[in-house]
């Protein structure tokens, strides 16, 4: 794997309050293919699940309001 994708990866990461809905959910497919690669390093693996995690809950924080459950 090309050494620079889970470093772009990562970045784009951080981009996600920023993009519109369609780019999002490309960055979050490609930080899934880059978590899923076993051939990617342990602490790239690590550095995205954990950025990942913390978009992930900004989103959940975003879509669900204070009335409504999931």
């Amino acid at each position: 794997m090309d050494s620079t994708k889970p470093r772009k990866v990562y970045h784009n990461l951080r981009l996600l309050d920023h993009v519109n809905t369609a780019t999002g959910a490309m960055y979050r497919q490609m930080a899934q293919e880059i978590l899923a690669d076993p051939e990617v390093d342990l602490v790239w693996r690590q550095a995205i699940a954990h950025r990942l995690s913390d978009a992930n809950m900004m989103l959940e924080h975003q879509t669900v309001g204070g009335d409504d459950s999931y």
